[in-house]
């Protein structure tokens, strides 16, 4: 039996999504009166991914917990239309975002923060914000996986839908840098438009690369669990 139920978990995950995203709506930074606002960062497209996410497991276990000994099917079908929606959201959005905004995050950081994250933002964002931004969002994720088996989609149909959210929000940057002149994060103000061109090629795959690890690691936890027990039995 787990120390903490699942349940209980996604509960506190959940509340630690609301508190965060509260904290940095709240922020009065200039960057949020521009076109656009918050949602021109990934960072907070991301926090809200998560947050939606956990709040349809929360849903989930709740409607289970309420269904549980009733022979409804209508119930059922739509139970399990949510449990369709939970596992496709973890596989295209929330494990391969989440883990990429964690990756390209610190690497940009660590090579040189003012790439992607400027001193400036210091006087604005505390050291706890940032981290439940940037840091807790992949351990979170990976507990979930844990803890939940999730049915992927197929491998082709889950990496189309994964560069399709890709391209979205690169069209999207695109479109926020003709509309202001400024381009959303430092990086690219730094390089030519053919290295931009290969950047966001670069971070396109990088975030397939993700689709493709977060297949491999819920299909090793679980096969390993179900393997586990058959010999257990």
């Amino acid at each position: 039996m787990a120390l903490i139920p699942s349940q209980v978990l996604r509960v506190a995950i959940l509340m630690s999504y609301f508190s965060i995203l509260c904290h940095y709506k709240a922020l009065d930074m200039p960057a949020h009166q521009t076109y656009g606002g918050s949602w021109k960062f990934l960072t907070f497209i991301d926090l809200v991914i998560q947050a939606v996410f956990f709040g349809l497991c929360v849903l989930i276990d709740v409607s289970s917990l309420l269904t549980k000994g009733g022979d409804s099917r209508e119930q059922e079908r739509q139970l399990r239309k949510l449990i369709g929606l939970r596992d496709w959201m973890m596989a295209v959005l929330a494990f391969p975002v989440g883990a990429f905004v964690v990756f390209t995050f610190w690497s940009l950081y660590l090579y040189d923060r003012e790439l992607v994250y400027p001193r400036l933002l210091d006087n604005f964002i505390p050291q706890w914000l940032n981290h439940g931004m940037h840091t807790t969002v992949l351990p979170f994720i990976i507990i979930e996986m844990r803890t939940t088996h999730h049915r992927y989609p197929s491998r082709s149909s889950g990496l189309v839908a994964v560069c399709c959210f890709g391209i979205g929000y690169i069209l999207w940057t695109c479109w926020v840098h003709e509309v202001t002149g400024v381009w959303v994060y430092p990086v690219l103000e730094r390089i030519t438009p053919l290295a931009r061109v290969v950047f966001f090629s670069a971070m396109t795959m990088v975030i397939c690369v993700f689709y493709t690890l977060g297949d491999i690691l819920n299909s090793y936890i679980w096969d390993k669990q179900q393997t586990d027990k058959v010999k257990g039995e």
